[in-house]
């Protein structure tokens, strides 16, 4: 392609790369909420994302609908995996060193990756909801993309507003900035751990619903997703939700970007390349707190 072409394309391509960083960062958030609120890396929330994406596929196949109510079955049972996941597993935990936690949830990983390839083989799957493009003046988006895109930011406002207003939200917030005061205030930390934990999972179930009906998944696509989710949350900051959003807009544009003008593989490694120069700028992430 000439240049001129290929800045002609540019505009489509980043608003691409925003609808994709909306999934990246449904997931990026959830996963924040957790290293903030229990300082635990959840090296398993690729698989809750996994399980999100089969439910919304199992409910297609079983009740032949394509509803966008669909999207909203994933919510309550990734919700439940992650805090049992919690309350009976990592809980017991919380006063061991970081890489007991690590280890624990690589192994339910493992664990949860394994079965799934057992139970339902590696065939890939797709979920058809939504069909079609809708054009926007010389730019055409397809409607998967943006319905999912849609209801990613709309989860992830609803999200950040519940932890900004609620009361229960502020006592995540509370926890995540000091236990102990907390618990001196009458906050149960160990319920609001089990609260948050569930939240963050959710949100990965969330991803995977939408990225069912986007692309074709398997058993595997919690490997691949938790690799673009650790790239965001680093790029945005630790621990920082918004950070998490900010992170993962951006390294879905990356990609996008440097797709168009070099290949889908290189755009894979330019995505972490600016996470390498970012990190060696700024350790923190862009809105991560200094240490």
């Amino acid at each position: 392609m000439t240049t001129s072409v290929l800045l002609s394309l540019l505009p489509q391509v980043i608003l691409n790369g925003l609808l994709l960083g909306a999934i990246y960062a449904l997931s990026a958030c959830g996963l924040n909420l957790i290293v903030g609120v229990m300082n635990i890396v959840n090296m398993a929330h690729g698989e809750q994302l996994m399980i999100g994406a089969f439910i919304t596929y199992g409910l297609f196949v079983l009740l032949g609908s394509t509803s966008v109510l669909l999207l909203l079955a994933a919510l309550p049972i990734t919700f439940v995996v992650g805090a049992a996941m919690q309350r009976y597993l990592l809980e017991p935990m919380m006063n061991s060193p970081q890489v007991g936690t690590l280890l624990l949830t690589f192994g339910v990983s493992v664990f949860l990756s394994a079965a799934g390839l057992a139970l339902v083989s590696a065939n890939y799957r797709m979920v058809p909801m939504f069909t079609g493009a809708v054009l926007l003046g010389d730019l055409a988006f397809p409607r998967s993309r943006l319905v999912t895109a849609a209801f990613a930011f709309v989860l992830t406002a609803a999200i950040y507003l519940f932890l900004r207003l609620h009361r229960l939200g502020k006592a995540i917030r509370a926890t995540a900035q000091n236990p102990d005061a907390a618990k001196a205030c009458g906050i149960n930390v160990k319920r609001i751990r089990v609260l948050a934990f569930g939240l963050g999972s959710a949100m990965a179930g969330a991803a995977g619903a939408l990225v069912s009906t986007s692309y074709s998944f398997n058993p595997d696509i919690g490997t691949v997703f938790i690799l673009k989710t650790f790239a965001a949350i680093v790029l945005g900051g630790m621990g920082s939700f918004i950070g998490g959003l900010v992170g993962a807009l951006l390294l879905g544009t990356s990609e996008s970007v440097s797709a168009l003008f070099w290949t889908a593989q290189g755009s894979e490694l330019t995505a972490y390349v600016i996470l390498v120069v970012v990190l060696l700028v700024r350790p923190s992430g862009l809105m991560g707190a200094r240490r």
